[in-house]
């Protein structure tokens, strides 16, 4: 019976084990811990390696049967740190902004400025202006209701009063083709979904070019329908009011949104006396139109109107026309505020056919997309692991892996455009939101706060963090975070990515 004597032997060694390892327990801990505890950064010491911190937040069970990539680099040496997946290709969801931030800044400079045109091809006689009027867009995002109006006031200050010919919008500077080829159709009437023209108009100066705000407001009775208002006021778009006003103790239940392929806006829903407005961006079909109207509208508020048979049209503008106004927008390094910290998608797509315009003379996603592959190749980003689909990065099939993405923000520190483009970034927990950006209600705790810069991306099933960040004892650390496949709450998943870039923070070599 020996194996009897073996199996005596082997236990009485595990009991000298065990109680060799009781005296060094602390008495108020457990000596097992059971593996469906989750064990977090903080069960470690400060001093623990980080690669060991990264791997417990990694191990979370909300991470099963996500695809996760992560590359942490140090910001000076281009050393890598930590990895998980580096070379997995992943969806970028707004992420996608840095390439083409990078790109435009690279490509086009800090200082760009874009152009609009009014010109005619007529003469002026007297106070009328005999020929067309055109209204030449060369792609500015920015451009406001009161921009219209002053050129109306230029125009009268030119001695204009009357016009007798057509108006014009000339959007020819870019192709005509107003949506990404893989956006959604369900996005289509949202503000993140905005059709992309050369010839555009903003609402306000958050500058979603292509929208309308639509505002609804609740009237002094418990019967008839709310009050809705159209920011820009113009009969472009239709309101179809389908609201019903309730007394003041029922729930409002608001819903805005724009018919798909028309311009008929509708609001339906319940609005209580008392109750809070409910504002909502919709996108526009054909932005072209929606400018045009605009700018006739402030013609008309100056007191210059249109005689004889005129009307409104498009078509390009003839090489010999005279120039009467024109507009310059704010420059690049200025437009990527909104741009990053926003995450305007529309300001993606237009400086995307902008460098193709710039570069190749067509204004195209396709020629644009080429521009920004070989900006991005010859910072590093291996052209055989990405596929560039937009600007934005609302499209589910861009790829592109998280040690591209780091080894991008790694090379951009040594351009002269670098300062325009850190200072674009969101930075966690600042509540100014043309400071903190996305991330202002993120990280609002030192020493996360104010030293995480980085742009953030949200799309169903994806979700991605890519910045800069020092550590404790002054490191600088440039990271990479790449969620997909996810199907849990947005908000747990941001949590993970802060627990990691918090941990960067606290960390010390």
């Amino acid at each position: 019976m020996m194996w009897k004597h073996t199996a005596k032997k082997g236990f009485l060694v595990f009991l000298l084990v065990i109680l060799a390892v009781i005296p060094f327990v602390e008495p108020d801990e457990p000596l097992f811990v059971k593996a469906s505890e989750e064990i977090t950064q903080d069960d470690f010491p400060e001093d623990a390696p980080l690669e060991d911190k990264l791997s417990a937040i990694l191990s979370d069970e909300l991470l099963d049967g996500a695809v996760t990539g992560v590359s942490i680099k140090h910001a000076e040496s281009g050393d890598m740190l930590f990895s998980q997946n580096p070379d997995t290709r992943l969806h970028p969801a707004s992420n996608m902004k840095l390439l083409t931030a990078v790109s435009a800044l690279e490509t086009l400079g800090k200082n760009y400025r874009f152009t609009t045109e009014v010109l005619t091809d007529g003469r002026q006689r007297g106070k009328v202006l005999h020929g067309d009027l055109y209204l030449k867009g060369k792609g500015d995002p920015t451009l406001l209701k009161e921009d219209f109006d002053q050129f109306a006031k230029d125009l009268k200050e030119e001695g204009i009063h009357k016009i007798k010919g057509d108006l014009i919008g000339d959007d020819t500077w870019y192709d005509d083709v107003r949506l990404s080829q893989d956006l959604n159709w369900s996005d289509e009437p949202f503000y993140t979904g905005a059709q992309i023209s050369a010839l555009t108009l903003s609402p306000n100066n958050d500058y979603d070019a292509g929208t309308v705000i639509v505002e609804v407001t609740p009237s002094n009775k418990a019967r008839g329908k709310a009050e809705v208002r159209v920011t820009p006021e113009t009969d472009y778009v239709t309101i179809d009011n389908k609201t019903e006003m309730v007394s003041e103790d029922e729930e409002k239940d608001i819903s805005i949104e724009r018919e798909h392929g028309t311009n008929t806006i509708i609001v339906e829903g319940t609005m209580p006396v008392g109750g809070s407005n409910s504002r909502s961006w919709v996108s526009v079909w054909e932005p072209t139109g929606y400018a045009l109207d605009v700018f006739k509208t402030s013609l008309e508020d100056e007191g210059i109107r249109f005689i004889g048979k005129s009307r409104e049209t498009f078509a390009k503008t003839p090489d010999d026309a005279k120039l009467l106004t024109s507009k310059q927008s704010m420059p690049l390094e200025k437009l990527l505020i909104p741009f990053m910290k926003l995450s305007n998608n529309g300001h993606g797509e237009v400086l995307t056919k902008e460098m193709g315009k710039f570069v190749h003379d067509e204004g195209s996603w396709e020629e644009g997309l080429e521009v920004m592959e070989d900006v991005i190749t010859g910072l590093g980003v291996n052209e055989d692991t990405i596929l560039l689909r937009d600007g934005s990065g609302m499209s589910h099939k861009n790829m592109i892996p998280s040690k591209d993405l780091a080894q991008l923000l790694y090379e951009a520190q040594n351009k002269e455009w670098f300062d325009a483009f850190q200072y674009s970034l969101p930075v966690a927990g600042e509540p100014d939101r043309i400071v903190g950006g996305t991330l202002r209600y993120r990280m609002t705790s030192e020493p996360a706060k104010g030293n995480v810069i980085a742009k953030t991306g949200s799309l169903t099933g994806v979700s991605t963090l890519s910045g800069y960040v020092t550590t404790s004892d002054d490191e600088p650390l440039i990271f990479s975070i790449m969620i997909n496949n996810y199907l849990g709450s947005s908000g747990d998943i941001r949590d993970i990515e802060d627990e990691i870039a918090t941990t960067l923070a606290k960390h010390e070599f």
